[in-house]
C-alpha cells in the first residue's frame, strides 16, 4: 500500500507524502550510513525526506538519490518530496537564497519540495554551529527573512517554503506580513506532546503540521522515553498486535498530520510503513487524548541571558 500524501496550501499546491524519513542522526554517524538507510527506505516505499544544513546529512542524501535514480528504484526527481531547512546563521535577508542555493549544490538537484525557517531566531552570520554561542544570538526579522523565503519559492529553488519550531504567537508574526503564507510547522507532536492548540491554530490558517520526536526521540539528547515506556500505548498495542511506534504513528496520521520517523534499520522502517490499513478505535484514541502531556525538545539551546529569549517560555510563548 502506498503512502497517502496531504496537499500543501501554499505554492503549486504540492502534495507531501505524510510519513517521511528524518536524516538527523544524534549521535552523529558516517555519511556512508545515512546513504545506505535512505536507499533502503526507497526500496520499502518511502519518497519524503528530510534534511537540514545543520545535519550534514544533504550530501548523502544526494548522493542516495542519484543513486536512486541510476538504479531505476525511482523514475524521475519528482517521485520524491525533499525538505531541508535554513540555519539560524543565514537567517538573514541577504543570506538566505545563498543558502538555499547551497543546500542544492550538497543535495546535486534544481529544485527542493519544501525550505523551513529551523529555528525563529538568528545568530551571527557565518558562523555554522551548534550549539550557537549564547552572545551570537540575534532578534529574527521575521518580515524580511519572510520575504527572502518567498523569493526562494518564486524561484523555483523551492516549490513550498515553511517554519520549524514556532509557535502561535510567531506564525502569526509571519502570516501579518507575508505574501506567501507557511506551508508547514514542523514541530514536536506526539501522544505525550499532542499540541492540540497549535494543531488547531494551524488547520486554521492553512498551515500543515509535520511532527518531529514522533515517537519521543529516544536515544538523542533531547529525546523522552515517555513515549515509548507509556502503559497506555503499550496496552492499546498489545491489543491490536502492533508496536508502540505503529500506534504512535497511526495516531499522528489520524490527526491529520504529517509525520518524519528516524530509523536507519530495515525492518522497522518497513514496521513504520504498516500503519495505513487499520484504525484506532473511537475509545482507544480517547485513551491516547487523556495521556499527560509534557514537552521533551524544550530548546534551551536557542535561550540566552542575552535574548532575544531569556527563557523557554519566551521561545514557545508559554505553550510548555
Amino acid at each position: 500500500m502506498g503512502v497517502p500524501e496531504i496537499t500543501l496550501s501554499s505554492g503549486d499546491c504540492r502534495r507531501m507524502p505524510v510519513l517521511g524519513l528524518g536524516t538527523a542522526a544524534d549521535p552523529p554517524v558516517e555519511s556512508k550510513i545515512i546513504k545506505h538507510a535512505v536507499l533502503e527506505a526507497i526500496e520499502v516505499g518511502y519518497r519524503h525526506f528530510d534534511t537540514a544544513c545543520l545535519y550534514n546529512s544533504e550530501e548523502p542524501l544526494g548522493e542516495a538519490i542519484a543513486e536512486a535514480l541510476d538504479r531505476g528504484l525511482i523514475e524521475s526527481r519528482a517521485d520524491l518530496f525533499i525538505t531541508s531547512k535554513l540555519w539560524c546563521s543565514d537567517a538573514h535577508p541577504a543570506h538566505v537564497l545563498p543558502a538555499l542555493q547551497k543546500s542544492l549544490r550538497n543535495l546535486k538537484l534544481g529544485y527542493i519540495d519544501l525550505y523551513l525557517i529551523h529555528w525563529p531566531v538568528s545568530s551571527k552570520a557565518g558562523n555554522y554551529e551548534y550549539p550557537i554561542k549564547k552572545e551570537d544570538f540575534i532578534p529574527m526579522d521575521f518580515k524580511s527573512v519572510w520575504v527572502s523565503m518567498e523569493e526562494c519559492q518564486r524561484l523555483g529553488l523551492t516549490k513550498a517554503i515553511g517554519v520549524s519550531n514556532f509557535s502561535c504567537e510567531k506564525l502569526a508574526n509571519v502570516l501579518a506580513n507575508a505574501t506567501i503564507p507557511p506551508a508547514v510547522n514542523q514541530v514536536e507532536v506526539n501522544p505525550c506532546w499532542q499540541q492540540k492548540k497549535l494543531r488547531e491554530y494551524c488547520k486554521g490558517n492553512g498551515i500543515v503540521v509535520v511532527a518531529y520526536a514522533a515517537l519521543g526521540a529516544v536515544g538523542t539528547f533531547y529525546g523522552t522515553n515517555n513515549v515509548m515506556e507509556s502503559e497506555i500505548l503499550k496496552g492499546v498495542a498489545k491489543a491490536r498486535g502492533k508496536t508502540v511506534p505503529q500506534v504512535c504513528l497511526r495516531w499522528a496520521y489520524e490527526q491529520g498530520i504529517g509525520v518524519l520517523v528516524k530509523s536507519f534499520n530495515q525492518s522497522r522502517m518497513k514496521q513504520n510503513l504498516e500503519i495505513f490499513n487499520w484504525e484506532l478505535s473511537e475509545e482507544e484514541s480517547k485513551k491516547i487524548s487523556e495521556i499527560p502531556q509534557s514537552r521533551a525538545c524544550l530548546g534551551k539551546d536557542y535561550t540566552s541571558p542575552n535574548g532575544p529569549y531569556n527563557t523557554i517560555e519566551e521561545l514557545w510563548d508559554g505553550e510548555l
